[in-house]
Order: structure tokens, then C-alpha cells, then sequence
């Protein structure tokens, strides 16, 4: 079932990261070492953006464990700030977006923690993994 659950989770980034190299792909050049978006099996490895979440146990934090949204751009140029501020709040209403398909029955929220986005809620093993 948590294989399942990370499966879905990357279906949800890898989707998201189709939508921002739609918008932002041609603005910026790649890095040198970064392969052109779809030259890889994996939308994490090329491309100009690497979206996903990783876990944390949430020490220290009001809102507890959760899933922390990270979203990288692979480029040497300078990407202005209101441009990164205009990305995260595209990333942030595609999540709240996707979060009730892809994890139907599940209660999901996209919360601010600090200067971070954060998945919290229901992360069980149990019988809505399975859909």
C-alpha cells in the first residue's frame, strides 16, 4: 500500500511538472548537465523543473508530519522573484487541485508552514490506497 501511495504521489507531481514546463519551459535555459525535458523516463531527472514532496516527521512544527513541496528549477540564469512567487502559487493551487483525485476519501490539505507548502492529513495504509 505505501507503494501505491508513492505512485500516485509522483503521478501527482509528474502531472504538475507537465503544466509548469508548459508555462515557464522556453523562458529560461536548462542547466548545462540537465538533460531537455522528456530525454529521460523520468520527469525528475530532465526538464527545467523538478517538483515532488518529501516526508518529515514535523518536529518543530505546528502543523506536525506532512509531505514538504519542493519545487527546483534546473538553470544558471536569474529567475526573478516575483516569477518563483508566481510558480509556487501555481504549484500550490494545481495541488489543491489534484489532492482530492488522486487521493479520493482521503482528508488532504496543502498548508502553509513557515515558507513552505506542506501536504497533512490522513496519511493511513488503509482500504482508500487501494482505489
Amino acid at each position: 500500500m505505501a507503494i501505491e501511495w508513492d505512485r500516485k504521489l509522483k503521478k501527482l507531481f509528474d502531472e504538475i511538472d507537465d503544466r509548469l514546463e508548459d508555462k515557464y519551459g522556453g523562458r529560461y535555459n536548462l542547466h548545462p548537465n540537465r538533460p531537455p525535458r522528456g530525454e529521460t523516463s523520468n520527469r525528475e531527472m530532465d526538464g527545467l523543473f523538478n517538483v515532488g514532496a518529501d516526508f518529515t516527521s514535523g518536529y518543530g512544527s505546528k502543523l506536525g508530519r506532512g509531505y514538504v513541496v519542493q519545487v527546483r528549477m534546473s538553470t544558471l540564469e536569474h529567475v526573478p522573484s516575483e516569477v518563483k512567487m508566481k510558480i509556487n502559487e501555481d504549484v500550490e493551487r494545481l495541488v489543491e487541485e489534484k489532492l482530492p483525485v488522486s487521493f479520493p476519501g482521503r482528508n488532504l490539505q496543502l498548508e502553509r508552514d513557515g515558507n513552505l507548502m506542506k501536504i497533512i492529513g490522513d496519511f493511513s495504509l488503509g482500504d482508500a490506497d487501494t482505489e
